[in-house]
Order: structure tokens, then C-alpha cells, then sequence
């Protein structure tokens, strides 16, 4: 029955992530998809280098990026060596991560508790949890870490609690996968705690342990992190890993301590991100179920109950100071599978205690209910801008294959399918000074995505007025090569500065009939 239940279930999962499968990567999180998708291409075209990951945007190459080890990119970029560059590669990688977590999940709730039934109700609802079934298809990191992170907890499950002699080869595969979670993004190293927790109970339980092994798994995965983290900002441009935490999640984290206001704020943010949790991860039933088996954490006789606790406290903290500052539902995704597991053990519980087929099926229909809810509820991450799309593709052809560009759009979603090196930036905040040095460094269009908002900006609008402009679906596009400025040109805007200067700045752009702004 166990191979079946598991094919079955694994089946339902394919089919549940496949939804949508070429669509643009402008669906949710189309920055991160964005980003991913243009680190892929570029170790594909530009250095086949997993060390050199680099962004489109920042100006022409090279644009390193300090950033967690891009294992899903690099997996794509290989693929794009063979077959050409297709980002459904990216979300076909990011599906098989998924479904071997799906299957990992399963042997380790069936091992935990002992039960085939726990590992079978725990493959499942991981399978159809909302957030589980969205960025399992998702062409984003968090994925393959949410992969490396249950396997390296489950192999240090087996080894710390099965293994008598602690031998070397089982702590060399606990310790690589350890190293692979944290390398695949920074916030697997929550799995400390719970591995400390199953250090304790054997420590407690008077078995053999050896300080040299523990050692291994708590110091060396850290280690190789921290060597990684070294090599790759030593030449990175945009520090987006340490820059995120000195400039917000430290700071944020010290306020609270330090103002009883900011503590209070803090809590309210932890209090929302358990909202996206239950909302958009979970779904309201199977955060419910979750809720419900944490609480019967006793009664369902797990191996490694710190395990389990372990789990949830370094889970419940990592929200607490990064995710009620960097607000988004994905990182969450760590706890998912903890939250399988509790579900698994506690339907194993169940079905023990009613027997006969009454709690299975049970115990199915809510699985069916977390799906049919939990669709609902991130319904809306599967639509995208077509007529961006569009835009971006036709701007793609039109312009010269190795042109640069200033976007007018804080995005590299839409920059990846013009397919451009350059700079995106919010019209409202980018300047002539800004326009100019990039002119200087060879930028020859701005492409104002967000027309509407450039002419917002009464500054820049003015001042990219000498150009000539054409228009490439529904955006302007400037010519901003400084060859093709016609002569006089400064006299606009030399006019627009002295109205400036008066206080009549719009009302000079209106009598012209430039950068109108809509009511």
C-alpha cells in the first residue's frame, strides 16, 4: 500500500504544480522570479561560474550580486547550455524540488512516528498546502533550500537516534546536506535548534555520543556558509544578503528592544506574518490542523519530540525578526514541512485510536478540504500583467541586441524580458544627474514604463524632453543617445529651469504641453 499511497500522492502533486506552467515569470513574487531567471541566463551567456552570479540590472556587465548560492540558476543555466534558454526549466527544477520534498516529508513522518499511515497523511497535505503547491512551481530558491532543509533534518534524524557508533559516513551525508540547506539560502540555518534539541535527547537518553561528531554538524556546514558568504561579497556589487540585514533586520530587532512603541509594532508584524501563514502558506484549515497537532505533540509519541519543539521555536523566531520585516509570505515555507509532520503523526494517532477505514477517509477529506481552500486563497499569485509582457517583448526586438537602457520601472521582472543590460529605476526618484551618468556610461534609451509617474517627476520629464522619443507598444522609449539631441534642445530646458526658479514649474510643462500629469 505505502508505494501506491506515496505514487498516488505524488501524482496529485505534479498535477497541482504544473497549473500555469509557461506562463511569463511575472506572476508572484515577480521580483524574485525576475532576478532568478536573469542570474540563470546570465551564468548561461555570460560565466559559467557558480561563484560569479550576476544581475542584468546596475549598469553593463559584470553586475555580481552577494546572494545565497544559486543552486536552482545554475541547475537552469546548465540546462540552457544543452537545450537554449527556456525559463520553464526554472519552474520544471523548482517542481522536482518539490515533489522530492514531498517524498522526503513522507519518510520522515513514517520513521518519526513509526507509522506508514503518519508518512502517507503527511505526504499528502505537505503536497496541497497553498503555499507548498504555489512556490513548488515558482522559479525561486526557496524551494530547493525547503528541500535540503528537510533532508538534512531527517538524515540528522537518522543518525543521532539510529546510529549506535555515530560512524563517519552517515555524519558526513548529515553534515553535506546540512551545508547544501544553508548554502541554498541562509535561513535553513533555523535547523540548529532543532539539531541541538536531538543532540540533548541522546546526551539524555545515556547513549553513545562523540564530541568530534557533534562538532561536524554544528560547526563545519556554518563554516563552509561563512567561506561562501566571504568569497561572494568580496566582489559583489549589490550586497542584498548582509545589505538587508544591517540596514533593516538588525535595526528593526534593536528598536524593539530598546522602545516599548517599536516592541509593540514588532509584535503586531508577527501577529500579521502568522496571518500569511494561515492565509496564504497553510490555509486557514490546515493552519488549524497544524495548530491542533502541535498541541497534541504528547499524545502523538514522536522519536524526538525536540525535534518537533526545536523546529517551531527557531521557525516562530526567524518570523519574528526577519519575516516582520521583509514581509512576504515565502519565507515562511520553512515550517511547512514541520507542519506536515505534526499533521502526519497526529492522523497516525487518530487512526489508531477510531481504527477501521472511518479515519483514513476522514482524515482524506481534509486533505481535500486544505486544497480546495487553500486554491482560493493564492488564486490571485497566478495572474500577470499581459500587457506588460507584451510591451517588454516588443521592446526586445525593436532595440539593438547590446543596447543599454535605463528602465523606468523598479523591477528586474520586466527588465528580463527586454532582455537589456542597464538600470531600472522608480521614475519618481531617478534624476537628470542620474540619467546623465548613465548616458555617460553608455545607456542609449529609456524605456518609461511608468509613464505616468516619470511625468510625476517634473525634473526628469523636462530634461529627457530634448530627445527624440518612439513608441514601442504603450510605453514612450527615449533616444537618449547625446548624438541625437537637436540642436537648441537646451533652450526647453533652460526655459523649464527659470520657471523652476519662479514657482511656475507645472504651469510652464502644461502651457507647452509636455509631461502632462492625469487627475
Amino acid at each position: 500500500m505505502w508505494p501506491w499511497a506515496i505514487g498516488v500522492i505524488l501524482f496529485v502533486a505534479l498535477l497541482l504544480r504544473v497549473q500555469y506552467l509557461h506562463d511569463p515569470l511575472l506572476d508572484h513574487p515577480n521580483w524574485r522570479q525576475g532576478d532568478t531567471a536573469s542570474i540563470a541566463r546570465n551564468f548561461a551567456q555570460l560565466q559559467y561560474n557558480l561563484l560569479d552570479p550576476q544581475t542584468d540590472y546596475d549598469g553593463p556587465p559584470p553586475n555580481y550580486v552577494e546572494l545565497e548560492l544559486q543552486i536552482l540558476p545554475f541547475l537552469a543555466a546548465t540546462l540552457y547550455k544543452v537545450f537554449g534558454v527556456h525559463e520553464v526549466f526554472g519552474r520544471l527544477l523548482s517542481i522536482a524540488f518539490s515533489l522530492a520534498t514531498v517524498g522526503v516529508v513522507a519518510l520522515f513522518a513514517r520513521r518519526l512516528y513509526g507509522s506508514a499511515f503518519a508518512g502517507i497523511a503527511a505526504a499528502a497535505f505537505f503536497a496541497v498546502f497553498p503555499g507548498s503547491v504555489y512556490y513548488g512551481r515558482t522559479f525561486t530558491p526557496d524551494g530547493a533550500m525547503v528541500f535540503f532543509l528537510t533532508a538534512a533534518l531527517y538524515a540528522c534524524f537518522c543518525f543521532l537516534t539510529e546510529d549506535e557508533r555515530l560512524a563517519p559516513r552517515p555524519l558526513a551525508r548529515s553534515a553535506a546536506l546540512l551545508t547544501f540547506a544553508y548554502l541554498a539560502k541562509p535561513v535553513a540555518v533555523l535547523a540548529v535548534l532543532p539539531l541541538a534539541g536531538m543532540m540533548w535527547e541522546r546526551i539524555r537518553a545515556r547513549r553513545i555520543w562523540r564530541p568530534t561528531a557533534y562538532a561536524v554538524l554544528l560547526a563545519i556546514p556554518l563554516f563552509i556558509l561563512w567561506l561562501y558568504d566571504r568569497a561572494v561579497a568580496a566582489h559583489a556589487e549589490w550586497r542584498w544578503t548582509s545589505g538587508i540585514t544591517q540596514l533593516h533586520v538588525l535595526p528593526a530587532l534593536a528598536s524593539a528592544f530598546s522602545s516599548p512603541a517599536a516592541f509593540i509594532a514588532k509584535l503586531g508584524f508577527f501577529f500579521g506574518a502568522l496571518g500569511m501563514l494561515r492565509e496564504t502558506m497553510l490555509g486557514s484549515i490546515g493552519f488549524a490542523l497544524a495548530v491542533l497537532a502541535c498541541i497534541a505533540i504528547p499524545w502523538t509519541r514522536p522519536r524526538s519530540p525536540l525535534l518537533l519543539w526545536g523546529w517551531l521555536v527557531a521557525g516562530l523566531l526567524y518570523a519574528y525578526v526577519v519575516v516582520t520585516v521583509e514581509r512576504v509570505d515565502y519565507y515562511l515555507l520553512p515550517l511547512l514541512p514541520l507542519a506536515a509532520l505534526l499533521i502526519g503523526g497526529a492522523a497516525a494517532e487518530f487512526v489508531e485510536r477510531l481504527r477501521g477505514w472511518a479515519a483514513p477517509a476522514f482524515a482524506g477529506v481534509l486533505a481535500l478540504a486544505v486544497l480546495l481552500d487553500g486554491h482560493a486563497a493564492i488564486a490571485r499569485y497566478y495572474h500577470y500583467d499581459r500587457t506588460a509582457y507584451a510591451d517588454a517583448v516588443l521592446v526586445a526586438h525593436a532595440l539593438p541586441p547590446q543596447a543599454l537602457i535605463v528602465m523606468g520601472h523598479y523591477g528586474p521582472d520586466v527588465l528580463y524580458y527586454i532582455d537589456r543590460f542597464g538600470w531600472e529605476e522608480d521614475p519618481l526618484l531617478w534624476t537628470p544627474f542620474d540619467e546623465e551618468s548613465a548616458i555617460r556610461k553608455g545607456a542609449r534609451y529609456y524605456v518609461s514604463v511608468e509613464d505616468k509617474r516619470l511625468h510625476r517627476n517634473a525634473d526628469l520629464c523636462a530634461w529627457l524632453q530634448r530627445f527624440p522619443v518612439i513608441r514601442i507598444g504603450t510605453w514612450p522609449v527615449y533616444e537618449t543617445d547625446p548624438a541625437l539631441v537637436p540642436r537648441g534642445a537646451d533652450a526647453f530646458w533652460n526655459a523649464f529651469r527659470r520657471a523652476e526658479l519662479a514657482g511656475n514649474a507645472r504651469a510652464f510643462l502644461d502651457a507647452h504641453h509636455a509631461c502632462a500629469v492625469e487627475v
